[in-house]
């Protein structure tokens, strides 16, 4: 953890040609913020003016340094990561823009691996326009699995939200529907559900999670009638966990398991 009292958080600005900076400053109105953390924006004060000029937002003072260890308590910090004469074409895909983002999520990652920063946000990316030699990922997440990640580890992707309360998993990220179903394996769902019941208890404070999964195919399969992917890998994934004593229960099909509430019985 950076060295102050507050979570010093990053901020990629994304593609500087679509949402990143409204976003960004959008949130930052918000002076609570403030109060939880000290926010780091990777990116550009000048291409932050054009966007706040072009949005008519409010004036958001942006305190420019060098480092994220100069970044100050109590105010709005960016890190200038792109050349001054860096072209903005709002709504088009360039190579400018993905070099941009890129110059942006390199820095960000290092700070971050060195502990000036605490915590990474990112604003979204052309995954097109950000392909190169030194990015060939689908997206953010296997990005930062590769930079951040053990050898052999992998990375967990979970949607949240607060009321109500919903902590979502992912057993597959970027993969074509055209591909999911053989990316269901035991081995796999295994792997994520231990991974989930792990951040469950570390990263949420849940001390003994429920855990419920879900199905891949209508009515869970009806027993092989529809899909087999529940019999031949989902249910041999949850007795094993099982044996190892993390709760998880299952499979449920989507629909209903969301459409009747069953979600709020569960982590």
């Amino acid at each position: 953890m950076a060295d102050n009292n507050k979570l010093k958080i990053g901020i990629t600005h994304g593609d500087i040609n679509g949402i990143g900076y409204e976003v960004i400053m959008k949130a930052l109105e918000d002076e609570a913020i403030l109060d939880l953390c000290t926010p780091v924006v990777y990116g550009s004060a000048k291409i932050a003016a054009f966007y706040r000029k072009a949005l008519e937002l409010p004036t958001l003072p942006l305190n420019q340094v060098q480092q994220a260890s100069e970044a100050r308590d109590g105010h709005y910090n960016i890190i200038n990561v792109v050349v001054e004469d860096t072209k903005v074409e709002p709504g088009q895909p360039t190579r400018t823009a993905g070099e941009a983002a890129m110059a942006a999520l390199e820095r960000a990652v290092a700070d971050l691996k060195s502990g000036q920063i605490d915590v990474l946000v990112t604003a979204p990316i052309n995954k097109h326009e950000m392909q190169s030699d030194t990015f060939h990922f689908p997206g953010h997440t296997e990005y930062l699995e590769s930079s951040l990640g053990e050898p052999g580890e992998k990375a967990l992707m979970v949607m949240c939200s607060e009321a109500p309360v919903l902590r979502v998993a992912l057993l597959t990220t970027h993969t074509p529907i055209a591909r999911v179903a053989q990316t269901v394996t035991a081995e796999a769902v295994t792997e994520k559900i231990k991974a989930l019941d792990a951040s469950l208890r570390r990263d949420f404070g849940v001390v003994r999670p429920r855990i419920a999964v879900l199905a891949l195919n209508p009515h869970a399969g009806d027993q092989g009638l529809l899909g087999s992917e529940e019999q031949t890998a989902i249910i041999p994934a949850i007795e094993a966990v099982r044996k190892e004593r993390i709760e998880a229960f299952g499979p449920y099909a989507a629909d209903g398991f969301f459409g009747n509430g069953l979600f709020s019985r569960f982590d």
